[in-house]
């Protein structure tokens, strides 16, 4: 499947990434799929994408030997050509190629350059290597997930990577564009996931800040797993089920519909209860498989979904309904979100089976910069 004209709210938009990992593809891959031209800067002999390389998708793929000045003026080429520039280097070392924002050779008044870092720009670990479960740890987000008599558990790398990094990236990226177009001036967007985890982290610091958060200990909160009304339970058939039941009329439902029946249960929010509640609500719901509490609460405003793996999820009616999956070239993906009424976002292409001529790239995007205009 190859999309021809580009649609979505960013068509137009020029955007040159040097290949990385994590949270900078992701970024340009939701851009691609809003209806940027994507077009990333691949080391030599490493040019295009596995079928299977799904963030790699909606992407033009060049290669380039960075350490060879033509290469380095051609790049120069296209990001002076670009509106938006994306990097997930260590500091520095775009500036030792010669591409920094700084640079002299980087023409290109309106450009944003967008910089993707753990550790951010400055501060004495930004030289460190590291990874998403690293700046977690440092923000305080891992220490708040896992089991109360466990030890914290990685959710994946969705927190880092993507939530505090590839998102924010984006929102970054997106305000500069609004800026610009009234300033005509581009900047740098300096993200690093530990300030945008930390920045998701603001309802919990204020939770605390209202004695109403006991950051001493996992699983004795109200959002992590602490309370019975909000938390996974394991039914019959080994299959578990969440309920997250935090109002009080959603929570009387569930416990009518449920049959959580004992008094204590009357009392929601007595924290000295949770315990006992939770072992009484566990032997509940292991009276019943997961399809046969499905078939009793979902869909309901008792607050309740199954817990399915990732082939599940495909095959769910609900997002079976929304197209949340599509498939390219049989391969299962998402769809792109969010969604728009009037300029639709749409995958422009499978990843890119082999790299593009340079030269084809910039003839289409007309450099120099200044021709853009016309």
């Amino acid at each position: 499947m190859i999309v021809t004209k580009p649609t979505g709210p960013l068509r137009g938009m020029r955007v040159v990434e040097f290949a990385g990992l994590g949270p900078a593809p992701f970024a340009a891959m939701m851009l691609s799929d809003m209806g940027a031209d994507v077009v990333r800067i691949d080391r030599k002999g490493t040019g295009g994408s596995r079928p299977t390389d799904i963030t790699s998708r909606g992407r033009t793929s060049v290669e380039l030997d960075l350490k060879n000045s033509e290469d380095v003026e051609a790049a120069r080429a296209l990001i002076n050509a670009s509106d938006v520039l994306i990097e997930g280097f260590r500091p520095g070392v775009m500036e030792r190629m010669g591409l920094g924002p700084e640079d002299p050779s980087i023409t290109n008044p309106k450009l944003i350059y967008a910089r993707m870092t753990g550790w951010g720009q400055n501060g004495p670990l930004s030289s460190s290597a590291g990874h998403d479960i690293n700046y977690i740890a440092l923000t305080g987000a891992l220490a708040a997930i896992g089991p109360a008599d466990g030890k914290p558990v990685p959710p994946l790398n969705l927190v880092g990577d993507y939530g505090g990094g590839a998102l924010y990236l984006v929102s970054g990226i997106l305000a500069a564009r609004v800026e610009v177009l009234q300033s005509g001036q581009g900047q740098v967007v300096d993200s690093a996931m530990c300030d945008g985890v930390i920045s998701m982290l603001t309802l919990f610091h204020s939770l605390a800040a209202e004695g109403q958060w006991d950051d001493s200990r996992r699983g004795a909160n109200l959002l992590d797993g602490g309370a019975p009304f909000y938390r996974t339970y394991e039914c019959k058939d080994g299959k578990y089920v969440s309920v997250g039941a935090l109002e009080p009329q959603f929570y009387r439902l569930l416990c009518e519909k449920a049959g959580l029946t004992a008094p204590d249960f009357a009392d929601q929010n007595n924290v000295g209860n949770w315990s006992s509640l939770h072992k009484q609500a566990e032997a509940v719901f292991m009276t019943k498989t997961r399809a046969e509490w499905c078939e009793l609460l979902e869909g309901t405003d008792a607050c309740f979904a199954p817990v399915l793996t990732m082939e599940e999820a495909r095959q769910h009616p609900h997002n079976i309904a929304r197209g949340s999956f599509i498939e390219i070239d049989g391969v299962s993906q998402a769809a792109p979100a969010p969604r728009f009424s009037r300029t639709p976002s749409r995958v422009q292409s499978p990843p890119p089976p082999q790299a593009a001529d340079i030269a084809d790239v910039l003839a289409r995007w007309r450099t120099p910069h200044e021709q853009l205009k016309s």
